[in-house]
């Protein structure tokens, strides 16, 4: 603050300050008489003198009264005051016309700091959600709005940051660093796996690209997290030889096998999966293992992850084991599709869609690849077969007790036109008629190959079919020995069918 002598205040009122102080008191309204102290001069008396204190001088000028105080540091001269008892700051009409004289510049881009209405806020703010929502940065917000509403900088800045102080909850800006949202940060990174340019990007966002690289660095970390890495473990994963014996040479064809001769008129769909050949025990065990140790290997990587600084070597080991992991899943999807579709088979019945059965069924494939564990050593198909027809079973059985929930509105009317549909009725015989003859094929059987057909393919319709080593267990026998008294017995069915074949030429 600067001070002022007492024989140049003196001379201020005798050279005519009353004349100037009247005028200034017309064009603000807010000029008041009080005892002016000179800062350097405590021994001059008190006098009478017209000065404008710093909300008047705020009003005049249509500024804040931030703004006046650093007018005082620019050169704006003040005064100490005595008002009401109370020591106060004030400005001489002389020293407040000097200082406009001398800087007029000043004067004009202060009174673009002036107060900001309500309407002005509101914009203000809505347009800084909208910028930052689209992944602009504070300063580049704050350039923006200060150039559509002819406004300074620095006022936009403290109208925003004002604002997020006072509403917690729910600020322009999350971080008032700059940082993005995550949602902006998730669209940086498709953007850049869809192959845009960083450049563009930073350009688009008004970023740096050192700023972008480490937005896509914690993206691709947040994702790698984020992949699906269950395995099945096994107590080979754990040896030092793991790696030798899991990249052992595949399994080929020891012999010749005849290809399979794919039937005529199929869809293309299902004529495809004649192309892809089966595979053996030994290739199944090879698939299995590699598929869970390369997910096994990842996810030991994957714990040495720091998210707040990501090692970008170290995420490309993982998604390249990811990536191994995906193609051989679908090797083994690939090779039992045609499993799905023979089960399918079975199970289609008039009211079903015979594809919408084939791609329920591919779902519960890809879900059993995930939960096989081969070292217990099923075959894959058996599991397969096992957890399709369980799928099959509660989906089919679930949909049936929709539709008789949610019965049409109109059904009276539906009921009367002409119904093409097989009776109910016959249908029920001819299945009737059908077990009838199963039963007396059976009785053909002795008890023990009676037990493992009806076990095996489910007859008794209160079980799920089960598999032989299931059977085995219940009936105390060898999983082979089993498979070897169903093929005896499924030899006597043909023949026992093929006799009834031939009953009505014989008479």
């Amino acid at each position: 603050m600067r001070s002022v002598a007492s024989g140049s205040f003196v001379r201020l009122f005798e050279d005519g300050l009353n004349d100037q102080s009247d005028s200034l008191a017309g064009a603000s309204g807010l000029s008041a008489s009080i005892n002016v102290i000179p800062n350097l001069a405590p021994s001059v008396s008190w006098m009478h003198a017209q000065v404008l204190s710093i909300d008047e001088l705020s009003k005049r000028f249509h500024v804040s009264t931030k703004t006046i105080s650093r007018w005082r540091d620019q050169g704006l001269v003040a005064q100490r005051c005595d008002v009401g008892g109370r020591n106060r700051v004030g400005f001489l009409a002389s020293d407040v016309d000097q200082f406009i004289q001398s800087n007029p510049r000043r004067i004009e881009r202060g009174s673009r700091f002036s107060q900001v209405t309500t309407a002005e806020h509101e914009r203000i703010i809505s347009w800084g959600r909208r910028l930052a929502a689209a992944g602009a940065s504070p300063s580049d917000a704050h350039r923006r709005i200060a150039k559509r509403l002819n406004r300074s900088v620095e006022t936009i800045r403290y109208t925003i940051k004002r604002h997020d102080q006072e509403h917690v909850d729910s600020p322009v800006f999350l971080d008032p660093e700059g940082g993005l949202r995550p949602e902006t940060c998730a669209r940086i990174y498709r953007f850049y796996l869809q192959g845009e340019a960083v450049d563009s990007i930073a350009k688009r966002y008004h970023r740096s690209r050192a700023n972008i690289y480490r937005v896509i660095l914690s993206q691709r970390a947040e994702h790698v997290l984020q992949l699906p890495l269950d395995f099945m473990p096994n107590a080979l994963f754990a040896r030092v030889a793991a790696e030798k014996i899991v990249n052992q040479p595949f399994p080929g064809i020891q012999e010749p096998t005849k290809k399979v001769r794919r039937p005529a008129g199929l869809p293309a769909y299902l004529a495809s999966l004649y192309e892809v050949p089966l595979l053996t025990r030994e290739q199944e065990v090879w698939l299995f293992r590699k598929f869970n140790y390369l997910k096994h290997k990842a996810t030991k990587l994957r714990e040495q992850i720091n998210p707040e600084r990501p090692n970008s070597r170290l995420m490309d080991q993982i998604e390249k084991l990811s990536e191994e992991v995906v193609a051989i899943k679908n090797q083994i999807v690939r090779a039992n599709l045609r499993l799905v579709v023979s089960i399918a088979k079975r199970r289609v019945s008039v009211s079903d869609s015979f594809f919408d059965l084939v791609s329920d069924g591919n779902m519960s494939l890809i879900r059993a690849v995930e939960k096989f564990d081969y070292s217990r050593g099923n075959k894959f198909s058996t599991y397969a077969s096992w957890a399709i027809m369980k799928n099959y079973s509660r989906s089919i059985s679930d949909e049936h007790r929709y539709h008789d929930r949610f019965r049409p509105a109109d059904v009276e009317v539906l009921q009367t036109t002409a119904d093409r549909r097989t009776d109910e009725n016959q249908e029920r015989l001819a299945e009737k008629d059908r077990l009838k003859q199963v039963s007396q094929f059976l009785d053909r059987l002795d008890e023990r190959e009676q037990t493992i057909i009806i076990r095996r393919y489910g007859l008794d319709h209160n079980h799920e079919p089960q598999t032989l080593m299931e059977v085995g267990s219940s009936l105390a026998l060898t999983k082979e020995r089993v498979r070897q008294i169903e093929v005896k017995a499924l030899g006597k069915l043909r023949q026992a069918a093929a006799s009834n074949a031939l009953l009505p030429e014989l008479d």
